[in-house]
């Protein structure tokens, strides 16, 4: 008879004692924090994809989408990511050679154009700042010079992820007007969704896309594009329409899998259909309103960070009025941002956002979107806090408290 041979464990850990042992913290602007609930409901044997509950439950989903985004429009669910959903809208609306306007502002309205221009379509990028928003100014002297109105649509981001800047949509809209240019105007709304108000209708967005990572707090897969009827207008004469992208088949539905173009993403379905339902719960405005305090916050710690000095931490975005209530760039001097996240991830279990530019390591991302709270955001703050001080980085005062007196200030 053989026996295995015996590994006695030792009982004394051989790596470098950390604090981050519990559970761990991710603070990048998406994928966010996905809630118990939300996570709860995607747990579920796979059912009939015909009739029954689900399709009862993807109903319910394609009626209420349109009031996440406040349009009176078309709702469609593509299984992907947000570039996904930047191909349905350019796709479904585009004919090839003609033109469309990026309006730079950060990078991702950039990368839409990129991926547009892949596929057939003319793109021209009105230059901007890298740490600004656009300026409508430009977008109508840009337009007024389009005599034969080459421009069929114009790209721009709400909030872009890279920079956190956020755009005066209304103000681009305007200059849209008053150009008298048809042009339609498509809103990649994908960072900040339900983070922020956007009113597509009022605000005059033709299309909007968006997706379930961020502050939908559904995990990443499937993606959203609204329309309004003059996109659906554009749909009928465009000629880049692509088989599982076409609109049409979503649209003519004889079969409820019809909606997905084949088989519904059942397990993201669910999720969504919880996380709607929290947010109706909590309701859209209070969610606006709850994202709004907790970017303030955020604002407040970094301000007191640097103290006023030339090379502490600042705000990517200098302008608080074009800052995003979702994500948070933060510039960071003198400080090694690089090192900073690994000391908070390595150490304390605290994830946060890489920077994306040349720079990356004198900026960080601190997403703020989603299922979050006070404790939540203030011991991610907290430990960044720690994390400076780890490094023997000079600070003005406490980021924490100075968020603790915004949100404090917020308590009814």
């Amino acid at each position: 008879m053989t026996t295995r041979p015996t590994t006695l464990r030792s009982t004394t850990s051989t790596t470098s004692t950390t604090l981050r042992h519990g559970r761990l913290h991710v603070a990048i602007p998406g994928p966010s924090i996905i809630p118990e609930r939300v996570l709860a409901a995607m747990q579920r044997p796979m059912p009939n994809i015909y009739e029954g509950p689900l399709v009862d439950v993807s109903s319910s989903l394609f009626a209420d989408l349109p009031k996440i985004a406040r349009t009176e429009g078309e709702a469609f669910i593509v299984i992907g990511n947000g570039h996904a959903a930047w191909q349905m809208a350019v796709s479904n609306t585009m004919r090839r050679g003609r033109k469309v306007l990026v309006l730079e502002s950060g990078r991702f309205a950039v990368v839409w154009g990129e991926q547009a221009a892949l596929s057939g379509v003319d793109v021209e990028v009105l230059p901007g700042a890298v740490d600004g928003p656009v300026d409508p100014g430009a977008v109508e002297d840009r337009l007024r010079a389009d005599v034969d109105r080459g421009i069929e649509a114009v790209l721009v981001v709400l909030t872009d992820t890279a920079s956190s800047v956020r755009n005066d949509i209304p103000a681009i809209r305007r200059a849209i007007d008053s150009a008298r240019h048809p042009a339609l105007l498509m809103v990649d709304a994908i960072a900040s969704l339900a983070c922020e108000p956007f009113e597509m209708d009022e605000w005059g967005v033709d299309v909007t896309v968006a997706a379930s990572q961020k502050g939908l707090m559904t995990p990443p897969g499937i993606a959203f594009v609204w329309a309004n009827d003059k996109a659906l207008a554009a749909h009928e004469r465009a000629d880049m329409r692509v088989g599982y992208f076409d609109w049409e088949s979503r649209l003519d539905v004889d079969a409820h899998y019809q909606l997905y173009n084949g088989t519904p993403p059942i397990s993201h379905l669910y999720a969504l259909r919880e996380a709607l339902d929290m947010i109706f719960e909590e309701g859209l405005e209070n969610t606006w309103r709850r994202h709004e305090v907790l970017a303030r916050s955020v604002w407040a710690a970094v301000d007191a960070w640097g103290g006023g000095r030339s090379d502490g931490l600042s705000c990517g975005i200098a302008t608080v009025e074009c800052r995003s209530h979702a994500v948070t760039t933060v510039r960071t001097g003198s400080v090694d941002a690089t090192r900073l996240r690994e000391v908070c991830e390595d150490q304390a279990g605290l994830t946060l956002g890489l920077g994306i530019g040349a720079d990356v390591d004198r900026q960080f991302r601190i997403g703020h979107m989603g299922h979050l709270n006070p404790p939540m955001l203030l011991g991610t703050l907290g430990t960044i806090e720690a994390g400076l001080h780890s490094l023997g980085a000079t600070i003005g005062s406490s980021g924490v408290a100075a968020a603790a007196r915004v949100i404090g200030d917020a308590f009814a």
